[in-house]
């Protein structure tokens, strides 16, 4: 079974510095028939403003991932952390017993945007961690590449979660495929451009939610399609 999130659809955010779009409940957008799937409670498209940003907050027992699509975000961190995210790279925080940390767009003219993801941990009071990897055009081109597991496989992001995140780039006219064992669940998230899932075609900012289902097979329309895949328990 395949459920289409449009991006249209999705809750709304405009504070002037940041603009975001919501796939599932969260801040002030509360919609009870999306309040995540499965393990994964949260995605927000964001784009903020040149010069601007998140200042310090607290998070825990979550495992919180970004995805950059264009520009740069600064973050510093509790823990002693000071990293610049570029397009390219993922970041990933298990912010387990509690942490503190700032996100912002360090460019006085260009924007940011990216992808954040929220996963439920599977169990509460982890020690805090970070970690943040590059992983390159050539390895999502025409691929579906491990960015983000439960065990590091492929030199992968480590998480507290028993889910997979997959991410790819493709062509027009190419196509991945990935296997879903047995009561296994997914959930595909466009980034830009547009691909068809099985029969259903999927554009920028388009989710979909897939469960029952032994293999998804997703196809290039447009060209340089970028997109995310969730294999979830």
């Amino acid at each position: 079974m395949i459920t289409i999130r449009p991006s249209e659809e999705r809750g709304p955010a405009d504070f002037g510095w940041l603009k975001a779009r919501h796939s599932f409940s969260f801040g002030n957008y509360y919609d009870p028939r999306h309040m995540g799937f499965r393990n994964l409670r949260v995605i927000n498209e964001d784009r903020v403003a040149a010069g601007a940003g998140f200042p310090t907050h607290g998070h825990r027992d979550m495992e919180i991932v970004t995805y950059l699509l264009d520009g740069e975000l600064e973050h510093k961190d509790s823990m002693g952390n000071g990293e610049v995210i570029r397009p390219g790279e993922v970041q990933a925080m298990s912010a387990g017993t509690g942490v503190l940390h700032s996100e912002f767009n360090p460019s006085d003219a260009n924007p940011t945007h990216l992808l954040q993801i929220w996963l439920l941990p599977d169990k509460q009071g982890h020690t805090p961690r970070y970690d943040q990897k590059v992983f390159s055009r050539d390895e999502k081109l025409n691929k579906l590449r491990l960015v983000v597991s439960p065990d590091g496989a492929d030199d992968s992001i480590f998480i507290h979660q028993d889910s997979k995140i997959y991410a790819s780039i493709l062509e027009a006219g190419k196509s991945v495929s990935l296997d879903l064992a047995p009561k296994r669940h997914a959930w595909v998230q466009v980034a830009r451009g547009e691909v068809a899932l099985g029969e259903n075609v999927l554009k920028a900012g388009d989710g979909a939610a897939i469960s029952d289902l032994a293999k998804l097979e997703i196809k290039g329309i447009a060209d340089a399609s970028e997109f995310l895949v969730f294999d979830l328990n």
